[in-house]
């Protein structure tokens, strides 16, 4: 399935190593990118929602949405793809971080960083917050090209699924809130 679309990418992986890539980007965006490893960035953004109240339903939004990412993309589509990274097939591609995971597709950092901001956007009390989950998730996608550890394919299969983890968490945490009210009353 990916043997005749992984050549079409490799041009937009190189460009980002061969024009975009320098010693004063390098360092930050693969500081970045490792804040993303396990999901850390977003659960600690989720553990701080949690803790305010006018914040709070976007936290557990979050939450709910961060584990259908984990299962959708880490236990689930990962295990059924199992494509390898970029630098597997293309030799002129040298990756700025290891990669100990070997399966590509989807991306999980994309994942949870959509499905961290889809989850929470709703949510939250104000548009800067609303913004600025956006654009961290986007940065987060982007990173992941720059350091070369995904297809751009990858990136937005992680994307779409972050969206749907997003959702699915935003409805499971209204759901779960409605039965938790109609209890205590």
């Amino acid at each position: 399935m990916f043997a005749s679309l992984s050549p079409l990418e490799w041009p937009v992986l190189l460009w980002f190593q061969e024009v975009l890539r320098n010693p004063v980007t390098d360092p930050i965006i693969s500081v970045f990118t490792h804040l993303g490893d396990s999901g850390i960035l977003f659960i600690v953004l989720t553990a701080l929602l949690l803790c305010f109240p006018k914040t709070r339903r976007a936290g557990f939004a979050a939450a709910c949405a961060l584990v259908f990412s984990l299962l959708f993309t880490n236990v689930i589509l990962k295990n059924i793809f199992q494509r390898p990274r970029p630098w597997v097939d293309c030799a002129a591609l040298i990756p700025l971080v290891a990669e100990h995971d070997p399966n590509s597709f989807p991306s999980g950092h994309t994942s949870a960083a959509f499905a961290f901001a889809f989850g929470s956007l709703r949510a939250l009390p104000k548009r800067w917050m609303k913004v600025s989950v956006v654009v961290l998730a986007a940065l987060m996608a982007l990173s992941r090209l720059y350091v070369g550890v995904h297809y751009p394919s990858d990136v937005l299969a992680g994307f779409v699924v972050g969206d749907l983890a997003g959702l699915c968490g935003w409805l499971l945490s209204g759901r779960l809130t409605a039965l938790a009210k109609a209890r205590s009353s």
